[in-house]
């Protein structure tokens, strides 16, 4: 079998998710992942038209970001029209998935370069365009899995297992403090590089700007509960709250504290991420020096109204593709999507938390959905360099309840 190594990874800034107040709202999402292809073709020494395949991770599908947004992006960056575009959706996995399927074709052997990555305009494109929710509107799957929205999730996690609202505000805040602490540092250069705006040709952002400094527990305790209200809507055919249609699947739970709010859960932000694989036999032929090798890769599926904690068995999986445990991981990425999820995780599987989103992480700096799962392997590639370290395993709970998995490790 070849190796499927990672030549390289660059991401976009990212820029606030609401219309009229980020720096990316006026950038089309296709000229978006345009910019980034480039900006990866830029870096790296390779030709364009050796690609094989973009394969692009997107969650709203529709609208600007519908029509195969990876094929558009390819065409919109003047790469050759022979190169061809495929765009996918595992939710908050997708960019992830996007360079595992990447990985999978050239350890296959069927491929030797591909470009793998997301992009998601959260600002452009709002959650929800697709008008589709988890279940399709399918009454018929609805009867046998009622799911709810991931924050009442969430919440149900952090109440069956005891995380409270002071330990969770706590992962925020440190989540805030590493992000600072990093973007002030530098440690997210590598891999930035600055959008321009597709009319002027002037910087339209050059740095995350999602970051909110000023975070403290004070004003991170303050915040209302974002599901209070949700949990509380009746939507049952007997006037059941969305509470209370989760706790038919967990009885055992008298109430949900609803423990997450807009400071402890990710951030909505505009942005994009690439990463070129490539073969072992592509590598030798055009001598090009390769930072990383993806060494495991897994999925994994957990109830689907709880949803969000299939990160543990996900890990497990990729971990014992290598027979390795998890002490053997230098360094975790674990997306914040909510506090309780890399909490969760941490808890379930005794991974040192100084081992973990050590850069801060969605929380901070924002989850552009389709986009967040290759963002955050580059970002580890990065930390793993920076470090002098070797492993890193990078997972994301994803809806409908899922998550995927990958272990790099760096050349």
């Amino acid at each position: 079998m070849t190796n499927a190594y990672i030549i390289d990874a660059v991401r976009s800034p990212r820029g606030r998710g609401k219309m009229g107040k980020g720096s990316l709202n006026n950038i089309h999402p296709q000229e978006l992942l345009a910019q980034t292809l480039n900006a990866l073709a830029a870096r790296t020494s390779f030709n364009t038209a050796d690609v094989d395949d973009v394969v692009m991770g997107c969650v709203s599908q529709a609208s600007e970001q519908g029509g195969d947004i990876a094929r558009m992006a390819v065409l919109a960056a003047d790469w050759p029209l022979e190169v061809t575009g495929v765009s996918l959706n595992r939710y908050c996995g997708s960019g992830l998935q996007a360079v595992n399927f990447a990985a999978m074709g050239v350890l296959s052997g069927m491929q030797q370069l591909v470009v793998a990555g997301g992009v998601e305009s959260m600002s452009r494109v709002p959650m929800g365009t697709d008008g589709a929710g988890l279940d399709g509107k399918n009454i018929h799957l609805r009867n046998k899995h009622f799911q709810v929205p991931q924050g009442i999730s969430a919440d149900l996690i952090a109440t069956m297992e005891g995380f409270t609202r002071a330990e969770v505000d706590a992962f925020a805040l440190r989540s805030q403090q590493r992000a600072a602490e990093a973007q002030q540092a530098g440690h997210f250069a590598k891999s930035l590089f600055a959008v321009h705006d597709s009319d002027t040709g002037e910087v339209a952002l050059a740095a995350d700007e999602y970051l909110r400094t000023e975070t403290t527990l004070e004003s991170l305790s303050a915040l209302d509960g974002a599901f209070v209200t949700w949990g509380a809507k009746e939507v049952g055919p007997n006037g059941e709250t969305l509470d209370q249609m989760a706790l038919k699947k967990y009885p055992q739970v008298a109430a949900i504290h609803h423990v997450h709010t807009a400071g402890n859960s990710s951030g909505i932000v505009d942005g994009a991420a690439a990463v070129l694989v490539a073969s072992e036999d592509y590598v030798k032929a055009h001598s090009l020096k390769p930072r990383a090798r993806i060494v495991a890769m897994a999925t994994a599926g957990a109830e689907p109204v709880i949803m969000l904690t299939a990160p543990t068995p996900a890990a497990q999986k990729a971990l014992a593709q290598r027979k390795m445990s998890a002490n053997d991981i230098d360094l975790w990425e674990i997306n914040e999507a909510f506090a309780v999820v890399p909490m969760q995780t941490m808890r379930n599987l005794d991974v040192d938390p100084d081992k973990v989103n050590v850069n801060g992480g969605a929380i901070a700096l924002g989850h552009p959905l389709g986009a967040t799962g290759a963002i955050i392997l580059g970002t580890a590639l990065d930390e793993l360099e920076r470090r002098g370290l070797t492993t890193a395993l990078i997972t994301l709970c994803i809806g409908g309840g899922q998550a995927v998995a990958t272990i790099i490790e760096r050349v």
